[in-house]
Protein backbone atom coordinates (compact mmCIF):
# COMPACT_ATOMS: atom_id res chain seq x y z
CA UNK A 1 0.00 0.00 0.00
CA UNK A 2 2.89 2.68 0.76
CA UNK A 3 4.14 2.02 -2.53
CA UNK A 4 1.15 2.70 -4.36
CA UNK A 5 0.87 5.93 -2.11
CA UNK A 6 4.52 6.96 -3.18
CA UNK A 7 3.33 6.25 -6.94
CA UNK A 8 0.10 8.29 -6.80
CA UNK A 9 2.00 11.44 -5.06
CA UNK A 10 4.61 11.10 -7.75
CA UNK A 11 2.31 11.27 -10.42
CA UNK A 12 0.07 13.99 -8.66
CA UNK A 13 3.60 16.01 -8.35
CA UNK A 14 4.28 15.43 -12.00
CA UNK A 15 1.19 16.60 -13.13
CA UNK A 16 0.95 19.72 -11.20
CA UNK A 17 4.40 20.51 -12.13
CA UNK A 18 3.70 20.13 -15.72
CA UNK A 19 0.51 22.17 -15.42
CA UNK A 20 2.26 25.30 -13.85
CA UNK A 21 5.03 25.23 -16.91
CA UNK A 22 5.05 28.67 -18.63
CA UNK A 23 6.86 26.92 -21.51
CA UNK A 24 3.48 26.09 -22.71
CA UNK A 25 2.92 27.11 -26.52
CA UNK A 26 0.70 30.02 -26.85
CA UNK A 27 -2.57 30.17 -28.94
CA UNK A 28 -1.90 31.17 -32.28
CA UNK A 29 -4.77 33.59 -31.20
CA UNK A 30 -2.76 34.95 -28.61
CA UNK A 31 0.45 35.73 -30.59
CA UNK A 32 1.02 39.50 -32.21
CA UNK A 33 1.07 39.83 -35.65
CA UNK A 34 4.28 40.11 -37.61
CA UNK A 35 2.92 42.86 -39.62
CA UNK A 36 1.76 45.99 -38.11
CA UNK A 37 3.46 45.79 -35.08
CA UNK A 38 6.41 47.83 -33.60
CA UNK A 39 8.99 45.12 -32.56
CA UNK A 40 11.99 46.08 -30.65
CA UNK A 41 15.54 44.81 -29.86
CA UNK A 42 15.79 42.43 -26.48
CA UNK A 43 18.61 40.01 -27.37
CA UNK A 44 20.90 40.40 -30.52
CA UNK A 45 23.59 37.77 -31.12
CA UNK A 46 22.61 35.97 -27.70
CA UNK A 47 23.53 39.07 -25.60
CA UNK A 48 20.45 41.16 -24.06
CA UNK A 49 20.28 44.45 -25.01
CA UNK A 50 19.06 47.15 -22.76
CA UNK A 51 15.37 48.98 -24.13
CA UNK A 52 16.32 52.27 -24.05
CA UNK A 53 13.18 54.66 -25.81
CA UNK A 54 12.35 54.32 -29.20
CA UNK A 55 15.99 52.69 -30.27
CA UNK A 56 16.74 49.29 -32.43
CA UNK A 57 13.12 48.75 -33.41
CA UNK A 58 11.20 47.67 -36.50
CA UNK A 59 8.28 47.58 -38.32
CA UNK A 60 7.20 44.86 -41.15
CA UNK A 61 4.83 47.09 -43.42
CA UNK A 62 1.53 45.59 -44.75
CA UNK A 63 2.97 47.01 -48.15
CA UNK A 64 6.48 44.78 -48.23
CA UNK A 65 8.34 47.58 -46.66
CA UNK A 66 10.08 47.73 -43.23
CA UNK A 67 11.18 50.72 -41.42
CA UNK A 68 13.08 51.30 -37.88
CA UNK A 69 15.21 53.32 -35.89
CA UNK A 70 18.41 51.87 -34.73
CA UNK A 71 21.09 53.79 -32.40
CA UNK A 72 20.66 57.06 -33.92
CA UNK A 73 19.53 56.24 -37.93
CA UNK A 74 16.39 55.17 -39.68
CA UNK A 75 16.66 51.96 -41.44
CA UNK A 76 14.44 51.09 -44.33
CA UNK A 77 13.94 48.14 -46.89
CA UNK A 78 11.98 45.77 -48.34
CA UNK A 79 10.45 42.06 -47.09
CA UNK A 80 9.02 39.18 -48.56
CA UNK A 81 7.76 36.43 -46.10
CA UNK A 82 6.56 32.85 -46.76
CA UNK A 83 3.28 30.89 -45.46
CA UNK A 84 5.92 28.92 -43.65
CA UNK A 85 7.92 31.36 -41.81
CA UNK A 86 10.47 32.16 -44.22
CA UNK A 87 11.81 35.68 -44.16
CA UNK A 88 13.81 37.42 -47.09
CA UNK A 89 14.73 41.02 -46.65
CA UNK A 90 15.81 43.37 -49.73
CA UNK A 91 18.49 46.02 -49.72
CA UNK A 92 18.05 47.70 -46.81
CA UNK A 93 19.06 51.82 -46.67
CA UNK A 94 19.95 53.93 -43.86
CA UNK A 95 20.61 57.50 -42.57
CA UNK A 96 24.14 58.13 -41.58
CA UNK A 97 24.35 59.93 -38.70
CA UNK A 98 27.22 59.95 -36.31
CA UNK A 99 26.30 58.37 -33.08
CA UNK A 100 27.13 56.26 -29.93
CA UNK A 101 26.04 52.55 -30.46
CA UNK A 102 26.75 52.11 -34.25
CA UNK A 103 28.77 48.71 -33.75
CA UNK A 104 25.27 47.46 -31.97
CA UNK A 105 23.39 49.38 -34.96
CA UNK A 106 25.29 47.71 -37.75
CA UNK A 107 25.33 44.26 -36.00
CA UNK A 108 20.99 44.73 -35.92
CA UNK A 109 21.08 45.93 -39.09
CA UNK A 110 23.16 42.54 -40.21
CA UNK A 111 20.66 40.24 -38.49
CA UNK A 112 17.63 41.96 -40.24
CA UNK A 113 18.96 41.65 -43.65
CA UNK A 114 20.53 37.93 -43.03
CA UNK A 115 17.30 36.87 -41.38
CA UNK A 116 15.90 33.17 -43.19
CA UNK A 117 13.05 32.77 -41.03
CA UNK A 118 10.87 34.08 -38.09
CA UNK A 119 8.78 33.26 -35.47
CA UNK A 120 6.44 35.18 -33.31
CA UNK A 121 5.68 33.48 -29.76
CA UNK A 122 3.42 35.76 -27.61
CA UNK A 123 4.28 39.42 -27.85
CA UNK A 124 7.99 38.25 -29.45
CA UNK A 125 9.34 37.92 -32.41
CA UNK A 126 12.64 35.37 -33.18
CA UNK A 127 14.38 36.12 -36.42
CA UNK A 128 16.72 32.92 -37.03
CA UNK A 129 19.24 32.74 -40.16
CA UNK A 130 19.55 29.21 -41.53
CA UNK A 131 17.93 27.81 -37.90
CA UNK A 132 20.31 29.90 -35.42
CA UNK A 133 18.68 32.35 -33.37
CA UNK A 134 19.98 35.82 -34.26
CA UNK A 135 17.68 38.23 -32.52
CA UNK A 136 14.74 38.14 -30.32
CA UNK A 137 12.69 41.50 -30.46
CA UNK A 138 9.46 42.15 -28.22
CA UNK A 139 6.30 43.92 -29.31
CA UNK A 140 5.55 47.70 -28.10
Amino acid sequence: MTRFMKLAAFAALVMLVASCCPCRKHRKGDSKPFVGTEWQLVQLNGRAVPVEGDLFTVVFGEDGRLSGLGACNRLMGSYETTETGGLTVGQMASTRMFCPGLDQEQAFSDVLSGATHYEVDGDMLMLLTDGELRAVLQAR
